[in-house]
């Protein structure tokens, strides 16, 4: 059994096609199933089962397939930051983000760190959701990932760095924009834009009204978006109101018609950092995380909702 082995088993049940695999590989369909054979007698058991299209793993070779992947994406990532050990160029960090978290959450941190470390290459990968982002730290792809801080995924380390309170986001001439705070219960009668489906933030928040006792939960919407900005931008356009995480670095001055609502009753939404395992991490990455964290913590407006990972 080698790597290389287990390289072509994990893509080929990611693939579900073994001439597929030859062709990434640059190999023939025999030297993949070769190999595929080669660990089948090796564990003693079938790991493939042939389907009308392709293949597929057995219970077996879900076994494997799991824990080959999870090894591969560690070794991966080490092998890339041993390679910039011996280059001595300062290393690559990458990092798996949402499309608006730079801006709102690494702008500062990023100036920052490419003062004092002008060698690092930043690399910054936009994935849509924080599932996503799990599957680019899990693979290998990225060292770290902003993700909203959810329910424990199995080989992924999730370390909260900020809470976010809840806003109702209004136009600023609508009639609820004068209100110094808002109560849940008073969600079901708003215009609802609709956070992205199956979105951390979303579920959250779903979660949240649906346990309130009085069931005040918004009628259906018309309107949905992708991220926050959209949603904070069509409040501001007056198509609806958007029930949003506060973020840190918004300058209201920049959005005069739009006003922000505090729901005080609602628990915050905690962000941060997803991970393989920190102790891994290669210097470079922890001093980009660690800066990102010391920026926000300075912010005097977020600091009372840092929490520490």
């Amino acid at each position: 059994m080698t790597l290389d082995d287990l390289r072509a088993f994990v893509a080929v049940c990611e693939a579900g096609n073994l001439s597929a695999v030859a062709r990434d590989l640059g190999c023939t369909q025999s030297a993949v199933s070769q190999r595929v054979k080669r660990l089948e007698r090796e564990a003693g058991i079938g790991l493939l089962e042939r389907r009308a299209r392709g293949v597929a793993p057995t219970q077996a070779g879900r076994i494997l397939h799991r824990a080959a992947a999870d090894g591969l994406g560690g070794l991966d990532l080490a092998l890339r930051t041993l390679a910039d050990m011996r280059e001595g160029d300062g290393g690559t960090v990458r990092v798996t983000t949402g499309a608006t978290t730079v801006r709102h959450f690494m702008s500062d941190a990023v100036v920052d760190f490419r003062a004092r470390h002008p060698q690092v290459h930043l690399e910054f990968q936009t994935e849509s959701s924080s599932r996503r982002c799990f599957g680019a730290v899990a693979d290998g792809t990225s060292e770290l990932a902003w993700i909203t801080i959810g329910p424990p995924v199995r080989g992924i380390e999730q370390h909260p760095v900020i809470d976010l309170p809840w806003v109702l986001a209004v136009r600023a001439d609508d009639p609820l924009a004068a209100r110094e705070r808002i109560e849940p219960d008073e969600l079901a009668g708003i215009r609802h834009i609709r956070l992205p489906e199956n979105s951390t933030s979303r579920m959250r928040l779903d979660g949240h009204l649906n346990r309130r006792e009085t069931g005040a939960v918004p009628p259906p919407s018309t309107t949905s978006v992708a991220d926050w900005d959209t949603a904070l931008l069509l409040a501001e356009l007056g198509v609806g109101h958007a029930v949003v995480p506060e973020l840190p670095g918004r300058r209201a001055a920049a959005t005069p018609a739009l006003r922000l609502v505090p729901i005080p009753s609602l628990p915050a939404l905690a962000t941060g950092w997803a991970v393989r395992q920190w102790e891994a991490l290669s210097p470079a990455a922890v001093e980009f995380a660690e800066t990102v964290k010391g920026r926000l913590c300075g912010d005097g407006r977020t600091a009372r909702g840092v929490r520490r990972g």
